[in-house]
């Protein structure tokens, strides 16, 4: 389906509001465009026609009121179609947003993983602004535009059927200049598009990465590839300029002279071949309506760039709402016992190049299994697969005895907790931080989350407790602060599986305790991962799997492995400080 296709779509499911609009607009075309018939009226039976026996007052001042009272009308019932027409588009753009957004809900991690976070916003935010100003500015000027220009002809045509004919020249004009327009624009146009997005990326990871730009002192680098995506962005824009400065206002002109020139040379033959001469109030009606004419033509013209400007956003909009995504899934289960077993698995992010390959191990319930090995060894692969942000190439992964790709994502992350090294906190309060607005995670639950963990210990100077403020990312908090309002949260869901990824690593000696001697009780009756990289953190842990690329190539317990000497106690010895 055309994109153009897909936005009148958009609009039928609002064409109540829209049909409505358009008859307020009809009726308030109607009586404005009555005026000049008036005022032909007036001038050819009242002033022209009584110049020897005096001007009649009554009948004139009757029309004129007539004259006010459909000015009056026009304004009214344009005031009413303006509302409306606005309305119906916010609506439109309003319903447009929402279902974009919980697009992205829906897609893959892998997406996100391709594209900078800036070119998703700037799709949800520029690019359905540009849609908006499609339906509230574009389609009201087209729709406004056109009635008048429908209710001009009807005018010209009952006034004179042949001049009227004659003027028709003006819309083959205008449509063949729309085309042409839109030929040259529409590519313009998507390079600027693709820069905006760019820079809106740029800008996003610049923000996100400033302490390092800084301390690194690479401020001049990032000025100078912003100010490259910046002129491309410029030059594009000039090009468009150039073509709608040289053609769109000098377009409107020169048809308007020719009409003017027809109209004159019409007219002026007219008077010559016939025995009475055309009226004044005839002359003056024409005049009026040619003069009408242009005002509509213009705001057509004037809107080329933004039509082309928001259809190529539009074009941008709805490739993202292509994008294959999972319905997110509001059916639950109860909740399961924890058994994990991995049976040849084998995983690639792209193509064949796979990551894990042949990955075999069960986890029992209330077990931990801890997985270490090098940077790329797999560690991470394993979670992202349990979690089902990614399916198994081969093989299955079963929970229960239940192969996971049968269940929907979410039905099975609800028993699932997970704490990451980086934990991401959202803006809001350490409370809302820990329930996520579920409104099945209490205050109380939360409180005793923070407890189960030793949070209380460290969150207790805190000014206003649970209620704290939390900025983006939890900036202000400490890296301990922050990693245990993260371990809290998992917690408050009570979930079967606990995945911990490094969860220790950012945190002070003595948080790294307090944590430590939590997890000796919160770990029964729960199955947990641990992704480690500080051995000396999971040498209680029921199973140890040594990765190493893709592979595990050492299984057992820490004693069992120390005494294999291989990979593993290898490892432990360099952190330990103990002789090779």
């Amino acid at each position: 389906m055309t994109t153009g296709k897909r936005l009148v779509n958009y609009a039928v499911q609002f064409k109540g509001y829209f049909i409505g609009g358009m008859a307020l607009l009809a009726i308030a075309v109607g009586a404005d465009l009555l005026g000049p018939i008036i005022a032909k009226q007036i001038i050819d039976n009242h002033i022209a026609g009584a110049a020897t026996g005096g001007i009649d007052f009554e009948p004139i001042a009757k029309l004129l009121a007539i004259f006010f009272g459909l000015a009056v009308v026009t304004a009214i019932f344009r005031y009413g179609q303006y509302l409306m027409l606005q309305s119906t588009a916010n609506r439109i753009v309003q319903k447009m947003r929402n279902e974009l957004y919980q697009h992205i809900q829906t897609l893959p991690i892998s997406y996100f993983d391709n594209l900078p976070a800036g070119k998703v916003v700037a799709r949800v935010t520029n690019d359905t602004e540009a849609i908006r100003h499609l339906y509230v500015t574009v389609v009201s000027q087209f729709a406004i535009s056109g009635m008048y220009i429908i209710g001009i002809y009807i005018a010209l045509f009952s006034l004179d059927s042949k001049m009227g004919a004659i003027l028709l020249f003006v819309l083959p004009l205008l449509y063949i200049w729309m085309i042409l327009y839109r030929k040259f624009a529409s590519k313009v146009n998507h390079v600027i598009r693709a820069k905006v997005s760019d820079m809106n990326g740029m800008i996003n990871e610049s923000i996100n990465g400033m302490t390092i730009i800084q301390a690194f002192g690479r401020e001049k680098q990032m000025e100078d590839e912003f100010e490259e995506l910046n002129t491309t962005h410029y030059e594009y824009q000039t090009k468009l300029l150039k073509v709608e400065a040289a053609t769109s206002h000098n377009l409107v002109n020169a048809i308007r002279s020719i009409t003017f020139v027809i109209f004159i040379w019409y007219f002026a033959g007219a008077s010559i071949t016939t025995e009475s001469a055309v009226s004044v109030g005839l002359l003056y009606a024409f005049v009026d309506y040619i003069t009408r004419l242009f005002n509509p033509v213009t705001g057509i013209v004037n809107q080329f760039a933004r039509l082309e400007h928001s259809l190529v956003a539009a074009e941008r909009v709805f490739q993202l709402m292509d994008r294959t995504g999972e319905p997110v899934s509001d059916e639950r289960m109860e909740r399961y016992e924890g058994n994990v077993t991995f049976e040849d698995v084998w995983f690639a992010y792209k193509d064949e190049e796979y990551v894990l390959k042949d990955i075999q191990f069960e986890a029992k319930r209330g077990e931990t299994v801890a997985l270490v090995g090098h940077t790329g060894s797999g560690k991470s692969s394993i979670m992202n697969l349990l979690f089902r942000f990614y399916d198994p190439v081969k093989g299955k992964i079963l929970i229960d005895g239940v192969d996971i790709t049968s269940l929907p994502r979410q039905t099975i992350r609800n028993h699932m907790g997970i704490v990451l090294q980086d934990p991401y906190l959202f803006t809001g309060t350490v409370e809302s931080n820990i329930s996520l607005g579920d409104a099945r995670i209490s205050r109380e639950k939360v409180q005793q989350s923070l407890e189960a963990v030793g949070g209380e210990r460290v969150l207790e100077h805190l000014p206003k407790g649970i209620e704290e403020p939390v900025v983006e990312k939890g900036s202000t908090l400490s890296s301990g602060q922050r990693q245990l309002i993260s371990f809290a949260r998992a917690l408050a869901f009570d979930p079967a599986i606990l995945i911990l990824d490094e969860a220790t690593s950012n945190i002070d000696t003595e948080t790294e305790e307090i944590i430590q001697h939590a997890m000796d009780v919160l770990k029964k009756g729960r199955t947990t991962f641990i992704i480690a990289h500080r051995l000396s953190t999971i040498k209680n842990a029921d199973k140890i799997l040594v990765l190493d690329r893709g592979e595990i190539a050492e299984s057992g317990t820490h004693d069992e492995l120390v005494q294999l000497d291989g990979q593993y106690a290898q490892m432990y010895k360099l952190q330990s400080g103990i002789s090779v």
